[in-house]
């Protein structure tokens, strides 16, 4: 702690003392703190009841958030022929083959999400050491992988979110910016609270959401009674 700036410190020492609080006097706290000169993003922090080494375990979807994240994502697309097209005219940066794999090979990774069709998965596969560690990787399980690119880049370029487990069997998940209203940032983690309740593995045993947290970039976390 000693490492950390003297407006951290200041600002955990008001956290330390709270214990759990509810959503909604945990977002007042978090927008209450001296934060940065920067529009600080909000993100949601859980502790899962689940065993991230079995692959049965493993939490990974995508989620609408009500009112967004406050700022417009960088979608790239793999696809050709109408679907490229298509993802063109729903806003995507990049659209591409295998020469658009080539490029990200090179190190191009200037975008937030990738969308593939089905189709191009043959191409796309061989960029899992590169995309996967960044949380890039396209998934039918996230949405990312798809004939509907038209509605995905949409989506996404709105402000879906993508989630999946770490190594520990933690999320961790972009929910709004500081500046956004009290009142939506809670709409946002409430949702997204609730679509994670619905999504416990069914081999996940005891309780599945443990602990969570709400922070911003340059803040501490304040801890959410589950309760």
């Amino acid at each position: 702690m000693k490492k950390r700036s003297k407006k951290y410190r200041e600002n955990n020492e008001k956290v330390a003392s709270l214990g759990k609080v509810t959503l909604p006097e945990a977002i007042k706290v978090l927008k209450q703190l001296n934060g940065a000169k920067f529009d600080e993003t909000v993100e949601l922090s859980l502790k899962l009841g689940i065993d991230p080494r079995k692959s049965d375990q493993i939490l990974r979807g995508s989620f609408s958030l009500p009112h967004g994240l406050g700022k417009e994502r960088r979608v790239i697309v793999f696809a050709e022929g109408d679907k490229a097209d298509e993802a063109k005219e729903a806003g995507a940066i990049e659209v591409g083959g295998p020469e658009l794999a080539a490029k990200i090979v090179e190190g191009w990774m200037e975008f937030d999400v990738a969308i593939a069709v089905p189709a191009m998965m043959r191409h796309v596969g061989k960029l899992g050491k590169v995309l996967g560690p960044a949380g890039k990787m396209p998934s039918p399980k996230s949405g990312t992988v798809t004939d509907k690119v038209g509605q995905a880049v949409s989506e996404f370029r709105a402000g879906k979110v993508e989630y999946r487990n770490d190594k520990s069997g933690n999320v961790h998940i972009p929910v709004g910016k500081k500046s956004f209203e009290e009142d939506k940032l809670v709409d946002n983690i409430q949702a997204l609270l609730d679509h994670i309740k619905t999504s416990k593995p069914p081999t996940a045993k005891g309780g599945f959401m443990q602990k969570a947290f709400v922070s911003s970039t340059m803040s501490p976390s304040v801890e959410l009674d589950l309760k």
